[in-house]
């Protein structure tokens, strides 16, 4: 016979267990779209301790609604090996522009990023940044749901070494930099540029360039690299963020 308060002991102990050995890691995330999971999954198959925060219950960021709302993605052939090393199956429409099934996409980032040794907690945001001597050294996390319903709930702190900020267009964590933090950002402004109009050659040909240490301590991937240093934006072709995620977790790897 099954007993509902085993049930929710065993969830309670596991979760517990889970959010307890995330506490202090090489590498904070947050952000479950396609450069996030790609950055976590590299990591982690390197042997690193990474934790991936994602603030709402799913992940994949903008990649699973493909272009607008027709779940099939395009990426370039300069990406499609990423596609390939994740078992995800493409085909070829032109030279040098392949399709993928975008539900198929997230699927295998995110079980390629699980089954690596990444931990993802979703339906967890980061409300704030931890700062000592000048450097980005951890996040402020709270619950989505508590800060969506306006709750005055305080919140917990995680210890990194290096934090990644893949929110995409928003750029969450570099703008909470910017605001509060004291923290200089490494663009020509010293502040967040913002994303330009469509230009997808040209967005994807800057996006990792524009995938480096942004702060100390803080980097940035995908579309939130090219909306903090203000490239424009690429629309439904995904082979830059996936090429931005793997040069991400690149540098960091050889700085720790």
């Amino acid at each position: 016979m099954l007993e509902e308060t085993i049930i929710s002991k065993a969830i309670i102990d596991s979760y517990h267990n889970k959010l307890s050995s995330i506490i202090d890691v090489d590498a904070a995330i947050c952000g479950g779209g396609p450069s996030g999971l790609v950055c976590a999954a590299s990591l982690a198959a390197a042997g690193k301790k990474v934790v991936l925060f994602e603030k709402k219950l799913s992940l994949g960021g903008g990649m699973w609604g493909g272009g607008m709302m027709f779940n099939e993605i395009v990426v370039q052939k300069k990406a499609k090996k990423i596609l390939d090393e994740f078992s995800v199956r493409t085909k070829k429409y032109k030279e040098n522009y392949y399709l993928a099934d975008s539900s198929e996409c997230v699927c295998a980032l995110g079980y390629n990023a699980v089954h690596s040794g990444a931990v993802i907690i979703n339906g967890v945001f980061a409300e704030d940044v931890m700062v000592k001597k000048n450097r980005i050294c951890g996040l402020v996390i709270n619950w989505s749901a508590a800060a969506s319903a306006n709750l005055h709930v305080d919140p917990l702190t995680v210890r990194a070494k290096f934090v990644v900020d893949a929110t995409g267009h928003p750029s969450e964590v570099v703008k909470v930099v910017e605001k509060k933090s004291g923290v200089k950002i490494k663009t020509k402004t010293g502040k967040v540029l913002g994303e330009k109009s469509m230009w997808a050659h040209a967005a994807e040909n800057t996006i990792e360039k524009n995938t480096r240490q942004i702060a100390p301590g803080l980097f940035v991937t995908g579309m939130c690299a090219n909306a903090v240093c203000g490239a424009p934006r690429m629309g439904p072709i995904f082979g830059g963020m996936l090429l931005s995620g793997k040069k991400c977790a690149k540098i960091i790897l050889s700085r720790l």
